[in-house]
């Protein structure tokens, strides 16, 4: 007669500090395809449907907590287990975080399932199978097993005569014999809730290192007489642990490849994959192209028929469908309509948001700037703080000055505004439907619907004056000095009157350079500076 189905639970060993990694932070937190190798392993937990999930934290135990709460609210779909974290205080090997999560299970009547939080490609799949097997064999303890080239770095399956799992060995405790075995324990059990805490209680540190080995959970099943279950995996790669920084790169490259190849089967077109870099949890539409060397990052959204030129990053941003993004162009935390148009060298930064039909051109920046539908600003441009009206045309060199040293100020611009050439907007400044401002202008006021506003310098002409500089420069036979320079007159250009009373009131005065400066700013320019400067009058 079969057993009913028992509850599930997950225990995810997340606590060691990963030493190989030659790192500050634990070992889990560092990513693959911009995801934390813990959050790999979760989500495979998840699938699953267990009613209680614990965490294992240790190293960084606050920063490991806080990036899995996170990434929980941010999940499609809200998962109902009940999910602690409870703290390994000194690593004491795998045993002892096993047993820190022993409060977690209180109550427990079910099976659990013990991962590694440095196995992320590991599937749930496989996991189900496990558990599966675990159930029909009706097994104490069940666990995961592959036979590898290089097993190296894992412990071992011992067998006995009848080809039983008779123990695991670790790598440190190997005898010269037991050396050559090739089959290894990933770490991946299967267990009920009563046996583990029962056979924990009996765990010791009598080996080399001096730690509680989960490993001896084996051993003691099969004394006891207990069924000790063996699923063999069908790719070893996928049990993997990752130790050390070049495995962290070997599987994040296979990774990559992996998330290429299932856009591509979902209708995306890659035109160089083996520089295109998308993470995990990006999202693409079918129909569009991606250039050499884009960066997909975050949770970036790209809608249908989207053309993504070369060279270009977007992270943490949503595109519409047909939206046309040139060549180095980088985007966060944007949100962009359809039939939208953005670059070449264009730089979109967090709190943008584009209406459908939007032109965003060359070296144009934008903050925090809402921008309404068909609305143009091509060329040289920055756009902060700033809210714009549809089928406004933004002239080249435009500027939304937002900043005045203490706080930043908004700039509202209308629909079917022309803005001209060179235009600074000191905010805060509000302009009016269907103005027009005319290149070069400084606003400072806001400007009503319908106005034309220009505030730019008087142009003046004068002529002759070329001519005049070309013919100093050949008779003197060098340009003319700048003019920043001073030219010195002689005391002989002034009138004797003039030079007398100047000496007069110096010799007076306790403070000579400010007499000296007064009388000097109070006297008539000498006649050849007048006559030189008269052609400009």
């Amino acid at each position: 007669m079969r057993r009913p189905v028992a509850p599930l639970g997950a225990l995810v060993l997340a606590a060691g500090r990963g030493t190989r990694m030659r790192s500050e932070r634990a070992k889990v937190l560092h990513t693959i395809a911009g995801k934390a190798l813990v959050l790999w392993v979760l989500d495979a937990a998840l699938e699953l449907a267990p009613e209680r999930i614990a965490v294992v934290v240790g190293q960084d135990a606050d920063d490991v907590r806080r990036i899995c709460e996170r990434h929980l609210t941010l999940r499609d779909s809200t998962p109902h287990a009940k999910i602690s974290y409870p703290l390994q205080r000194e690593q004491r090997g795998t045993g002892d975080a096993v047993r820190a999560a022993l409060p977690a299970f209180a109550g427990f009547a079910g099976d659990v399932v013990i991962l590694y939080g440095d196995v992320p490609r590991l599937t749930a799949a496989t996991v189900a199978k496990l558990v599966a097997r675990h159930r029909e064999t009706q097994a104490t303890l069940s666990l995961l097993t592959a036979t590898v080239d290089e097993p190296s770095g894992y412990g071992r399956i011992r067998r006995g005569g009848d080809r039983s799992v008779a123990a695991v060995v670790e790598e440190r405790d190997l005898t010269a014999a037991e050396r050559g075995i090739r089959e290894i324990n990933p770490g991946i059990y299967c267990t009920s809730a009563a046996f583990l805490e029962a056979a924990l209680a009996r765990l010791t540190n009598d080996n080399a290192q001096r730690e509680y080995y989960l490993t001896d959970l084996v051993g003691i099943a099969v004394a006891d007489g207990l069924r000790v279950t063996a699923v063999a995996v069908d790719d070893p790669d996928e049990v993997a642990g990752i130790n050390s920084r070049a495995e962290l790169a070997a599987v994040e490259s296979h990774v990559r490849r992996a998330l290429v190849a299932r856009w591509m089967d979902a209708g995306v077109t890659f035109h160089d994959p083996a520089t295109t870099y998308v993470e995990e949890g990006v999202t693409i539409g079918a129909d569009t192209e991606l250039g050499p060397n884009v960066q997909l990052l975050g949770r970036t959204r790209i809608g249908r028929a989207c053309w993504l030129d070369g060279t270009i990053l977007l992270r943490d941003t949503e595109l519409g469908d047909r939206v046309h993004v040139r060549l180095g162009t980088v985007m966060t935390e944007c949100r962009v309509g359809d039939d939208a148009v953005i670059g070449p060298f264009a730089h979109l930064r967090p709190g943008t948001e584009l209406a459908p039909e939007v032109h965003i051109g060359n070296f144009v920046e934008t903050k925090k700037a809402r921008v309404g539908r068909r609305t143009k600003a091509n060329h040289l441009t920055y756009l902060g703080d700033c809210e714009i009206g549809d089928a406004t045309n933004v002239g080249a060199g435009t500027i939304t000055c937002n900043y005045d040293g203490f706080a930043k100020h908004r700039t509202i611009i209308g629909s079917r505004v022309q803005i001209g050439s060179d235009t600074q907007l000191v905010a805060p400044v509000t302009v009016g439907d269907d103005a027009y401002i005319g290149a070069g202008t400084t606003v400072t006021r806001d400007v009503p619907p319908g106005h034309l506003v220009v505030s730019r310098v008087p142009q003046r002409e004068v002529p002759g004056w070329v001519k005049r500089r070309r013919a100093r420069a050949t008779a003197g036979g060098a340009a003319p000095p700048p003019r920043t320079a001073k030219i010195a007159l002689a005391p002989s250009a002034a009138p004797r009157a003039q030079v007398v009373a100047q000496r007069k009131v110096q010799a007076k005065s306790p403070n000579k350079t400010a007499a000296a400066k007064t009388v000097q700013r109070s006297s008539p320019r000498p006649a050849r500076a007048t006559s030189a400067r008269r052609g400009k009058r």
